[in-house]
């Protein structure tokens, strides 16, 4: 199959691709062409899935860019509780970090991203659990509100909604939702809050995107009945890009970096099939939008526009676009006057972007500082650049906030940069930046967010920006451009960043987690920084009773912004057991500032900023700890050398490449990060000196690693083989295989006690079978399961002792889990 013309979307990729993800679009005439094809088709398809990386690429891809459908995709989550490849950032910093993956994978295919209010809680086996978890009716409601804003016209199942307990009990939930949805949605006594904004919708069909994996290998897939399958040839090739439908959804799922979903694409014809599930049947095999009308003529006063824009796009001048400029202005300003409020919104800004791509029409908000504080004025740069000889004049701006259109009359002429500089005062009340689904505390399962129209929204809410009103043919347009800051680096040339309100200063706490193992003091860590020059003020810490802090507070000043000073106090711990909060709370002229601060920056995605309230937890715990120096290996990323540290060993980080029997021979345990066979290529040619180490007497303990390809196949010195087995229950009743074994007696007595408490899931991945050689220890299951005994192995080898866990320290110990702390002090006790 073959398309002409090029892809809008495509184009949007090689800037993200380059590390430049939000410089301006500068589309070309091929580009400009395939913006004119969309703006002619009015249908719309929405895909709905759990979570970021579940949607089908190839297929969000194929009906943006080759059906030119507007493509939507409803992830219920933003992936908080999975696994992060490219850093330590978990639960909700993990989820800005997929969100914000989404929308670059979006840019590419060509498709538009959408959330609901449900918290990725981790692995749940059965739909079940997830929506008790995850309050059902809430979520649904979310389900509705996108049908309603999106008003699909197909909906597409990414999951089997009659499949429970076969799949992530997510996955299942999703598709059962959209189900209940689709028969709901277009009631008004069906949450009609939501009526004040939306209006009922009816789409026409819904699908479920089955494949080969449904039905457990692909052999089985080939063999089946697929007479009622629809099959969608979706290998287009893109002949003026020389890229493959597959190629371009390959680029978009690569967006998945922390994930470690990196994509090849593939070449020829390819199929992707939908079953049928609901609505109007469609007579047509080969085309989900089969009875529906597409065209301009579906709307109330559509047809003169559609004419209009059909003779755009049949005499479209690829060598002088800005031909095109005067029927398009003339079908701007006929939509304006359309009753259809849906399609007016939607092909309003669709054409905007079409007129000023096709103008060279170049327009900027460019800030001086990246970030400012409530209160403070800043100075914006303004340009607007004509580059066609159509005339087009710069009449006024409107500013967010402080409203302000007051400018002379502005011609532009042909290929001059015309830039002003304004002054923008920031109001005492305006609202820090912040992903505004944290902004509120939620539940286990459900973020809150309280203002309906802000339900599903992607991205962080911007709330700086300048809207241009300019004059094309007489006719007057708005475009809105967000306030950003931009900077010229030595290496990577113009970046651009988002421009943030931040508070006077924030604060934060050396360490996540503090131990107390005894009466003794210990010294806590505060860092201030300041959002403005010259602050003065005062930071304490803020404690229960029973617990001490030395100085109460201590006095700051800090001259410059940015700059950051430190404050130490000495906490010592109550007599009982007990875990606290330990707040850091910032005074500054009779204003609390109590939040910390934590930048996101990697080059896949948008800078983004969290703000987080500024706390750690305290644990006076009853725990014994050895003198063991421990050499951790680090493998997908975590923080469990901090929390080794702060048990009071002595912790070294070793690069793979340096690991010798000599570089070994101080410690006396070595650990390996999470998932560390599974990115660290070295440990291949490296594993013989750590089990020469073990044999030699000492001790390696190995954390989870997933079924994925193993850097080599002898990860341990017997047999083991890793499967998906879980515990995703934490409370889950943890059994003793092997009461008497050292790990459960020395030096602390582990009992049922020290599995309360745990966060998520109690582990992962653990291993289905093992040599004789290994002991089990442990065995728990989730309801309805067999028991899993592959929790913690431990097996003597030479004179040493190696240890394999699924148990999921990685999230047990920065949330401070008193249990999780005293089982690892018995492990890495081990043989003494």
């Amino acid at each position: 199959m073959q398309k002409s013309y090029s892809l809008f979307a495509f184009f949007l990729f090689l800037m993200s691709f380059s590390g430049r993800a939000q410089q301006p679009a500068k589309p070309n005439a091929v580009e400009i062409y395939h913006q004119i094809q969309k703006l002619n088709f009015l249908g719309s398809v929405l895909y709905i899935a759990a979570h970021p990386d579940d949607e089908n690429t190839r297929l969000i891809a194929y009906l943006s860019n080759n059906s030119k459908a507007r493509t939507g995709y409803l992830s219920l989550t933003r992936g908080d509780g999975g696994q992060n490849l490219i850093g330590s950032e978990l639960r909700e910093l993990l989820g800005v970090i997929r969100t914000q993956e989404l929308i670059e994978a979006r840019k590419i295919d060509g498709g538009e991203q959408f959330f609901s209010r449900a918290n990725d809680f981790g692995f749940s086996k059965n739909p079940e659990e997830t929506l008790q978890i995850w309050d059902k009716n809430q979520v649904l409601s979310d389900v509705v509100w996108a049908i309603r804003k999106f008003q699909p016209d197909v909906i597409i199942n990414r999951f089997d909604h009659r499949s429970p307990g076969t799949t992530h009990g997510h996955h299942t939930s999703s598709a059962m939702l959209s189900v209940e949805a689709f028969d709901k949605v277009n009631d008004p006594s069906v949450f009609p809050n939501q009526l004040l904004y939306v209006k009922p919708w009816q789409p026409k069909r819904l699908f479920f995107n089955t494949s080969w994996w449904f039905y457990g290998s692909k052999e089985k897939f080939d063999a089946a009945d697929k007479t009622n399958l629809i099959p969608l040839q979706i290998g287009t090739y893109y002949s003026d890009l020389g890229k493959s439908n597959q190629e371009i959804a390959a680029l978009s799922r690569s967006r998945h970096q922390s994930q470690g979903f990196g994509s090849t694409g593939t070449r020829g014809d390819d199929i992707e099939y939908l079953e049928f599930l609901k609505g109007e049947t469609p007579a047509s095999k080969n085309n989900i939008f089969d009875g529906i009308d597409t065209s301009w003529n579906r709307i109330a006063g559509g047809k003169p526009i559609g004419d209009l824009l059909s003779g755009v796009e049949k005499n479209f001048d690829f060598k002088n676009p800005s031909a095109s400029l005067p029927d398009l202005v003339k079908a701007y300003d006929l939509i304006q006057k359309l009753t259809d409020t849906h399609w007016r919104e939607i092909k309003s800004e669709e054409i905007k972007k079409i007129i000023s791509a096709c103008a060279g029409l170049y327009l900027e908000a460019v800030a001086d500082v990246q970030e400012a504080t409530p209160g403070s004025t800043i100075k914006v740069k303004l340009e607007a650049t004509n580059r066609c000889n159509v005339p087009i004049s710069w009449n006024a701006i409107i500013t967010v906030p402080n409203t302000m259109n007051s400018m002379e009359i502005t011609p532009l002429p042909d290929n001059k940069a015309i830039t002003r500089t304004i002054e923008l005062v920031l109001p005492n009340d305006i609202e820090y930046t912040n992903p505004y689904w944290l902004n509120q505390t939620g539940t286990v399962g459900m973020y809150r967010v309280d203002d309906q129209q802000n339900i599903g929204i992607p991205d962080v809410l911007r709330q700086v920006s300048v809207t241009f009103i300019m004059e094309i043919n007489g006719v007057s347009i708005p475009f809105l451009k967000n306030v950003v800051y931009k900077y010229n680096d030595d290496v990577k040339g113009e970046v651009y960043q988002p421009f943030d309100i931040v508070p006077v200063a924030t604060s934060s706490i050396a360490e996540k987690v503090y131990i107390f193992n005894n009466d003794r003091s210990k010294t806590v860590t505060v860092k201030v920084k300041a959002g403005k020059d010259n602050i003065t003020g005062n930071v304490k810490l803020e404690l229960p009773q029973g617990w001490e802090v030395i100085p109460s507070e201590i006095p700051f000043s800090i001259d410059k912004k940015d700059q950051e000073v430190m404050a130490v106090f000495s906490i010592t711990p109550s007599q009982e057991a007990s875990e606290i909060t330990i707040k850091s709370i910032v005074t500054i002229d009779g204003k609390i500032y109590d939040k910390n601060k934590t930048d996101i920056n990697y080059p896949h995605i948008y800078k983004q900023m969290v703000l987080k309230p500024a706390e750690a937890r305290g644990i006076r715990l009853k725990i014994k700890t050895k003198n063991e120096k421990i050499a951790y290996i680090m493998g997908a990323g975590d923080e469990v050398p901090k929390s080794l540290t702060q048990m009071g060993y002595e912790v070294s980080l070793i690069k793979p490449e340096e690991i010798t029997l000599e570089k070994l021979a101080g410690f006396d345990v070595v650990m390996t990060g999470i998932r560390a066979y599974n990115v660290v290529n070295t440990l291949a040619f490296k594993q013989h000196f750590l089990l020469d180490f073990v044999k030699n007497g000492k001790t390696l303990i190995v954390q989870y690693n997933t079924t994925d390809d193993l850097v080599t196949k002898d990860i341990a010195p017997f047999p083991l083989k890793i499967s998906r087995d879980r515990v995703t229950e934490e409370q889950a009743e943890v059994r003793f295989l092997n009461p008497k074994h050292p790990v459960l007696n020395y030096p602390n007595k582990i009992t049922v006690e020290d599995f309360k408490g745990w966060k998520q899931e109690q582990g992962l991945y653990y291993p289905s079978e093992w040599d004789s050689n290994f002991s089990p220890i442990l065995s728990a299951n989730d309801k309805g399961e067999t028991p899993k005994n592959g929790a913690l192995l431990i097996a003597k080898y030479g004179k040493g002792h190696y240890i394999y866990t699924g148990l999921s320290f990685f999230r047990e110990l920065p949330e401070g889990v008193p249990g999780a702390f005293r089982l690892l002090a018995n492990m890495l006790a081990i043989g003494k």
